[in-house]
């Protein structure tokens, strides 16, 4: 998956994801106006030029790879951070 966000979030990404998904989170990505790329190496690049890209890259990353625990967790998390503010 991706790394944890940092304040130097910006830049080109090189995630390496299965190949079974790589095309199929290539497509999400370019639907979401993302720039990226499958190069021959099999990694997918990404350039991550903003908060809101970083946030919608790792958000689709994990639509296609994470368990569906993971995802139920994660938005139970997600909730009960906006129930706090």
């Amino acid at each position: 998956m991706l790394p944890p966000s940092s304040s130097n979030f910006l830049g080109d990404r090189v995630l390496q994801i299965p190949l079974s998904d790589r095309w199929r989170i290539y497509y999400r990505l370019q639907e979401l106006m993302i720039p990226c790329s499958c190069p021959a190496d099999g990694s997918l690049r990404v350039q991550v030029n903003s908060l809101q890209a970083e946030m919608l890259v790792r958000s689709t990353v994990m639509q296609f790879l994470a368990s569906r625990q993971e995802l139920v967790d994660w938005l139970e998390r997600c909730w009960h951070d906006t129930a706090e503010s």
